[in-house]
């Protein structure tokens, strides 16, 4: 890497890596929002919010890498071009393409990275997220025992908790168990827990007691200061974890055969896979186009607020018509192909606009050193 393309390089860097934290707190905190129900109405631990909300990360880096290096690269263009920079580099006799090469480098960069998240760790962080998404939603604790209230399940169990703790420790149990001829059976203790055991949701209660009518006008009372009870019979649920496409690795998109559903389901799973490839591509056409809004044009000491305004609203509507496609894309196949020539042709505009700026400079300098030699004395 030569000297002004590292220079370059790191005028480029700070910009874009700030910009990529600031939207990434962004979209942190707008995700933090919309999962902040797991804590306060299904009761989980801060731990389970904050991994859930981490693992959505992964699937906004599509959106926020595009945006970031936009902007980063339109802060550190403007500021290099209003200080002559780039003039500079251009009276030595570089061409634009030759100054643009370094910032064009890290678009690639972005590129690759995206698209290896896209491939790897968009699935795998989806699919992380499903799974914790199915255990809240079947915890026993969260989606039945309710705090204060007498929940009843359709097996005959009414269980009530008087106050459930943050670590899921439940508080002053009741417990009825429907039984034969009117036998029914409760428990009644201080405190207690779910665990799970091989697969079983057994709830352990500390200093209770249990009762059950043995016989008419015998009642059988046991006290203990430990009781195992399996409540998994009395919960039971019907339903599975499924993945959908956003959960699934690039191989079980192209070929899910395995069930009916999976091969209803093939158009959108082909449009997620076209997408993950495409999607890469709005990195390099963002950032050509904070390229040309910049460089490639006349020198302004007014500044470009109107090129950066029409290149800004060429790239919000690319993206926009992007996500268009995408959506439409699972209704029929030959749409995947938009998906490709969106973010492309804002790439080879950008370039053709670049190469004939350069074509337009050389042919300005030519005249300039002609009319040089036409001057000189003889």
């Amino acid at each position: 890497m030569r000297t002004l393309d590292r220079y370059i390089f790191r005028q480029l860097i700070v910009p874009i890596g700030g910009a990529v934290v600031a939207l990434t707190a962004i979209a942190l905190l707008s995700q933090s929002l919309t999962q902040f129900d797991l804590v306060v109405e299904r009761g989980q631990s801060a731990w389970v919010f904050a991994k859930i909300t981490l693992l959505s990360m992964p699937q906004l880096a599509g959106l926020i890498f595009p945006i970031a290096l936009f902007v980063g690269t339109l802060v550190a263009l403007t500021r290099m071009q209003g200080e002559h920079e780039f003039t500079a580099a251009y009276a030595s006799g570089m061409s634009l393409m030759r100054v643009a090469y370094p910032i064009i480098r890290i678009g690639i960069y972005f590129t690759l990275i995206s698209l290896a998240a896209n491939l790897y760790l968009q699935p795998w962080s989806s699919r992380a997220m499903r799974h914790e998404l199915y255990d809240v939603k079947n915890d026993l604790i969260s989606s039945l025992v309710k705090e204060g209230d007498f929940s009843t399940s359709d097996t005959g169990l009414t269980i009530y908790a008087q106050r459930i703790d943050q670590n899921g420790l439940l508080r002053q149990i009741f417990i009825r168990t429907a039984g034969k001829d009117g036998k029914d059976q409760t428990y009644a203790a201080k405190e207690g827990r779910i665990k799970k055991v091989d697969g079983n949701s057994i709830l352990v209660m500390r200093h209770g007691s249990n009762q059950q009518l043995a016989s008419p006008g015998v009642l059988d009372h046991l006290t203990w200061d430990e009781y195992s009870f399996d409540i998994t019979s009395y919960f039971a649920n019907d339903d599975f974890l499924q993945y959908k496409e956003g959960d699934r690795y690039m191989h079980e998109l192209i070929a899910p055969v395995r069930y009916d559903f999976e091969k209803m389901a093939r158009p959108k799973y082909y449009a997620e896979a076209n997408a993950r490839l495409a999607n890469p591509l709005y990195n390099l056409a963002f950032v050509l186009l904070a390229i040309v809004s910049v460089l490639g044009g006349k020198f302004s000491r007014n500044g470009y607020a109107q090129r950066i305004a029409l290149a800004a609203a060429a790239a919000a509507a690319t993206r926009i018509f992007g996500v268009v496609v995408e959506t439409a894309s699972a209704s029929a196949y030959i749409i995947n192909v938009l998906q490709y020539v969106v973010p492309l042709f804002p790439i080879v505009y950008c370039l053709s606009m670049i190469r004939r700026h350069d074509g337009s400079s050389l042919l300005s300098r030519s005249r300039v050193a002609s009319d040089r030699n036409v001057l000189k004395p003889l």
